[in-house]
């Protein structure tokens, strides 16, 4: 094989890599997706992220590796990896950052709830007293319990 033929495959072989990483970003932002509900201006955002970092990834590596030359083996090698990503690997990484994000979830709702309880507790006694408070101020300014106390 002659060195042409060698950098050629070698560069096929990183775009296969690049779709597997775009892969994954994009497996990314499912995951985010489903496990948080956004109003629709984030997931528009979040598209918008998405190809950002996707263009990123491939200008990198177009510039980095081929000196920014285009090939037609390029687009070849990353459709390549993405099928390979989305065939082979792409349910294995969502159960994986499923597990993540939902054990993450949990912590954080565990630490709002012990957090929130006592704040809860404080916001509960203080409008019992508020009501209080008011219910004697009523009863005091009604002119019911006037005409009452002077006997009318």
């Amino acid at each position: 094989m002659n060195a042409v033929t060698v950098n050629q495959a070698y560069l096929f072989l990183i775009f296969i890599l690049n779709g597997l990483l775009i892969g994954i970003v994009f497996d990314i932002f499912r995951i985010l997706r489903r496990s948080f509900k956004t109003p629709n201006i984030i997931t528009y955002i979040e598209d918008a992220l998405f190809w950002i970092i996707s263009v990123s990834i491939i200008l990198y590596s177009l510039f980095v590796f081929n000196n920014g030359e285009i090939r037609g083996f390029i687009f070849i090698g990353l459709l390549f990896g993405i099928a390979l990503y989305m065939l082979f690997i792409s349910k294995t990484i969502i159960k994986i950052f499923v597990k993540i994000v939902t054990f993450i979830k949990n912590i954080i709702y565990t630490i709002f709830k012990i957090i929130a309880f006592p704040i809860k507790k404080v916001v509960k006694i203080l409008s019992k007293i508020i009501k209080k408070h008011r219910n004697l101020k009523n009863i005091k300014k009604s002119p019911k319990n006037l005409e009452k106390k002077e006997g009318f």
